[in-house]
């Protein structure tokens, strides 16, 4: 990571965000960021920390998934949540996720865990947290990227109409205070950890319920296949 973080940025998001560039919470969370990096790893890479930004533009926003952080293993995070690149094995949780959309949608299990056809789609991949030091799930919380992200949820509810923001856990359920229930849906399930999963995820049919809210008020629905 260079020392700075200002990003390069699509430009419908660039708008969106350019003033949280200037705040202070992101000066600190840039200064805390240069530091770790002179003694860990970061993941994801930093030309990825933004990448869910810049695969979705604000405008072809159609769905929200929130994520908590990226993965902490070597080579898995890669600035989309729940997602790995393609070669990489599925962490747990998109294991969980892949049986949920095949009992769901009936699509097969994929034969990779790369998520950016969602994301091309409109599915926006956001963590919560933009990154973490290796191996240490966690250790990159409570130092700015939560105002940055919840500032992004803000934005999505007020400027947009009829997204779907899909909350999966405790963590990610919290944030249904900064949305707005009369003009978006919000779907909530226990998060697809294998110790939760079976307390809510499966069988939460979201991926069916996503199409059915889009189709029904005229947008496109969402391919859910990786191919």
């Amino acid at each position: 990571m260079e020392n700075r973080i200002e990003p390069v940025l699509e430009e419908s998001w660039k708008k969106i965000l350019e003033n949280e560039f200037h705040q202070q919470y992101f000066s600190d969370l840039k200064n805390f960021l240069i530091e770790e990096k002179k003694s860990y790893r970061i993941y994801p890479p930093g030309p990825l920390i933004f990448s869910a930004f810049n695969f979705t533009p604000f405008d072809n926003v159609k769905v929200v998934i929130l994520g908590q952080d990226p993965y902490h293993g070597p080579g898995q995070a890669h600035g989309l949540c729940f997602s790995v690149p393609a070669g990489i094995t599925f962490p747990p949780s998109l294991r969980n996720i892949f049986k949920e959309l095949l009992s769901d949608a009936g699509i097969p299990v994929p034969m990779h865990g790369n998520l950016e056809p969602w994301a091309k789609q409109g599915v926006l991949l956001l963590n919560a947290t933009l990154t973490v030091r290796a191996r240490q799930a966690g250790a990159h919380q409570k130092r700015g990227w939560e105002n940055f992200t919840d500032n992004v949820i803000t934005a999505l509810s007020s400027q947009r109409n009829n997204l779907v923001f899909i909350l999966w856990g405790n963590y990610a359920i919290a944030k249904k205070s900064l949305i707005d229930d009369s003009k978006h849906c919000i779907l909530t399930a226990a998060h697809p950890s294998p110790f939760s999963a079976d307390r809510g995820f499966f069988g939460c049919k979201h991926f069916s319920s996503t199409n059915n809210y889009l189709i029904g008020r005229g947008l496109s629905r969402i391919d859910w296949n990786l191919y």
